[in-house]
């Protein structure tokens, strides 16, 4: 199978790439080498040479088409990657993320009758805050939505019912209503739902895979706007104490991208799960001072965290995935348990360069009053 993946050369579509090639297809990749991520623009050392690399932007149709002529698959990673960012860049975000699905979109319509599949990266982040329980009354599946303006004043940092019951958080699934909370997020829902939409219009089979968060090898540690992993590993090799918002008690789900390419490979392989949308996650959450304590505890650094006991416009306190669905339509489960992969991201950070760029990002987003 010869396969198209746009941002082919980033973090996660380049071991996509690696896993491709390792399995016998043939993969192009298109990117931008948007200096933010590729350092100087240039094509990546880790990208291998037997990729095909076209550098252009999604929406340039012509390149696009010429990318997309003779393939078989067509995987949409190319995206503007940060929530924070997302809140002050708005056109730029959207343009490149909602209209450059749509770019994708009508030229793989264009070639449906060659195209065999449609897979595109969704996000933990369309759903906003993750799903809850009451342990008062025994509730299951709540939707809260953002914690109130006034409460975080107070600095109260849990989610809270009706009646100020703390919720427990509980994993969160496909079914969870959406509620994006940033111009990041409902570009990812735009993402999903155009694909699912146009895929299923065409006859076309079309898959959207909610990632939850990332981490691993290649992720640019010059970018302030990456995941957290990369963010506190680019202040502790710098010196630098990695800043914490809130008391560092929320919770994500941290899986490794080779967990993740793993399940966009069998998503690929498979017809099961065409038309729907899945969680890619490891189903368990793990708190943000534990990512920066195993951070420090493996880079030999004496840095705590900052705690800053701010937040910031329209964050969550918990999301972490449940899995349930991937495992019965794809037979998927994550492998890797956070520790091996945080051992692994630690042996490549040893061979890189961090470039801190943490201060300015925040600056922008204190400067906007998106920090409180």
């Amino acid at each position: 199978m010869r396969v198209l993946i746009t941002g082919g050369a980033g973090f996660i579509g380049s071991h996509l790439a690696d896993r491709l090639l390792a399995e016998g297809h043939e993969v192009r990749a298109l990117d931008d080498l948007d200096p933010q991520v590729h350092a100087g623009g240039e094509r990546p050392d880790y990208l291998d040479p037997a990729i095909e690399l076209i550098v252009a932007d999604v929406r340039d149709r012509p390149a696009l088409g010429k990318a997309m002529d003779d393939v078989d698959a067509v995987v949409h990673f190319a995206a503007a990657v940060g929530v924070g960012q997302s809140m002050y860049e708005i056109e730029r975000y959207t343009s490149i993320n909602s209209l450059g699905c749509a770019v994708v979109l009508e030229e793989a319509v264009a070639r449906r009758d060659r195209i065999q599949k449609l897979l595109v990266a969704s996000s933990m982040s369309i759903y906003g805050e993750g799903q809850h329980a009451n342990p008062n009354t025994g509730e299951h599946g709540l939707a809260p939505g953002l914690r109130p303006e006034a409460q975080l004043a107070r600095r109260e940092w849990d989610v809270l019912a009706e009646d100020g019951t703390p919720l427990v958080p509980e994993p969160t699934s496909e079914d969870k209503p959406l509620r994006p909370t940033s111009v990041y997020a409902v570009g990812k829902r735009d993402h999903e739902e155009l694909t699912l939409a146009v895929g299923a219009a065409y006859g076309i089979p079309a898959v959207a895979l909610r990632f939850f968060n990332v981490y691993g090898a290649r992720q640019a540690l010059s970018n302030p706007y990456t995941g957290v992993a990369a963010i506190f590993a680019s202040r502790l090799m710098s010196g630098a104490q990695p800043l914490v918002f809130e008391d560092g008690h929320q919770t994500r789900d941290f899986i490794d991208v080779r967990d993740i390419t793993r399940a966009c490979s069998m998503a690929l392989g498979s017809d099961t799960a065409d038309g729907r949308a899945l969680n890619v996650g490891t189903g368990k959450p793990t708190s943000v001072l534990d990512v920066a304590a195993a951070l420090a505890k493996g880079l030999g650094v004496e840095l705590e965290p900052r705690i800053l006991g701010e937040f910031r416009a329209g964050d969550i306190r918990h999301c972490y995935a449940d899995t349930r669905l991937a495992e019965e339509l794809l037979g998927f489960q994550a492998e890797i348990a956070f520790e091996e992969g945080m051992r692994d991201l630690l042996a490549w950070l040893e061979t890189q360069e961090a470039t801190d760029q943490v201060d300015a990002a925040y600056s922008a987003l204190a400067e906007r009053k998106l920090t409180r």
